[in-house]
């Protein structure tokens, strides 16, 4: 396991926020999280800013996931880490197992404008023991030099006669069936009570049908830019950060269909037992303050959970002519037909959907 030690001081802004340890004795957490650009952009929202504004340090570890690792700990009565960053499901399901903390929405700070925390986040964004910080999405894009008029809705992705060409679609069920209903007319409000009856598979396999002889198949998340750039798709589902990073970093002439994105969202959770929970809840209200999520918002494309980070968002921190505003998920432009992972509907029925949906690919 990667394991840095940041000894941060108080050279870096701490963007207008306070915290209640300010000037206190000062300590150390453990805030683990998914490594790469993604734990950078924390490194210089979130824990440089905290360190200047109390002068405690951070610990940064990777994982690759799961609660296993936090089982293990907790299990053993051994907690060495305080804080990780942590998928809804897994957070919800590790806090049903007693590993996380509970938190009280109402703790957190007011939104910059005033705005209480539980009416400034986005819907979805508290569960029992987190708090989410990001909103990523799965979406679907197109290389526009290869077509300057191109989709602009999820219907067009399923339109092959309007836009011919191969599809890229994950080898999975989840989000790949409630595009399909959606593309087949089901508003965003409605997608999961339609795929919650037998019909409404039935309707979304159905709509799958019409393109099965043109996909693409992809598992991992670095394969659907490379597919566009190779041209062996006219158009494919994605993750939106791997997208707006072969764009940004590569110079991709790719665009992205915001239309019936799926979003879902990264959260931090308190380990039960952790060393330094009390400064690990400081440093979490710290890093969902406004202005910290709007500044991890400028070095990578996940949009901040609360409303009011969306008008403090501004440019790439490498590039200051990027405007990162319209590179949100939750940009009211890109989120008008967003639909929500629901993670208990997954939870109940993603074996039988996964069953399903192999059975549907050999045949």
């Amino acid at each position: 396991m990667k394991k840095t030690t940041l000894l941060l001081t108080g050279t870096a802004l701490a963007l207008g926020a306070t915290s209640a340890f300010a000037g206190s004795h000062t300590g150390s957490i453990t805030a683990v999280s998914w490594g790469g650009a993604y734990t950078k952009s924390q490194i210089e929202a979130y824990h440089k800013p905290w360190t200047a504004a109390t002068g405690n340090t951070v610990v940064s570890e990777d994982y690759s996931g799961g609660i296993a690792e936090v089982k293990a700990q907790v299990e053993a009565g051994n907690v060495t880490w305080d804080i990780i960053d942590v998928e809804k499901s897994d957070e919800v399901r590790g806090c049903d197992e007693g590993l996380f903390m509970e938190i009280d929405p109402a703790s957190l700070p007011a939104g910059a404008d005033g705005t209480p925390a539980e009416e400034d986040f986005v819907d979805g964004s508290f569960t029992d023991c987190a708090v989410a910080n990001i909103v990523w999405s799965t979406i679907f894009a197109y290389d526009k030099s290869a077509m300057p008029n191109g989709p602009k809705t999820i219907a067009d992705f399923f339109d092959t006669s309007k836009f011919p060409g191969k599809r890229g679609l994950r080898k999975s069920p989840k989000a790949t069936l409630e595009m399909a209903l959606a593309a087949d007319g089901v508003a965003p409000e409605d997608v999961y009570e339609v795929l919650g009856t037998d019909a409404g598979v039935d309707r979304a396999f159905a709509k799958l049908d019409t393109i099965k002889n043109d996909v693409v198949w992809w598992e991992a998340g670095a394969q659907p830019p490379q597919l566009l750039a190779d041209g062996e798709v006219a158009m494919t589902t994605a993750y939106n950060g791997r997208i707006f990073n072969a764009v940004a970093s590569e110079n991709k002439p790719f665009e992205i269909v915001w239309d019936a994105q799926v979003f879902d969202f990264d959260m931090w959770a308190i380990v039960k037992g952790a060393p330094n929970a009390d400064l690990a809840m400081d440093f979490l209200k710290f890093s969902t303050e406004t202005a910290q999520l709007a500044a991890q918002a400028s070095y990578i494309s996940y949009g901040p959970a609360r409303k009011s980070s969306a008008p403090l968002v501004s440019t790439y921190h490498s590039n200051p002519d990027l405007d990162m505003g319209p590179q949100m998920p939750t940009a009211p432009a890109n989120f008008a037909t967003a639909i929500p992972n629901d993670f208990e509907f997954w939870a109940d029925n993603a074996d039988e959907l996964n069953e399903r949906f192999n059975a549907w690919l050999i045949n």
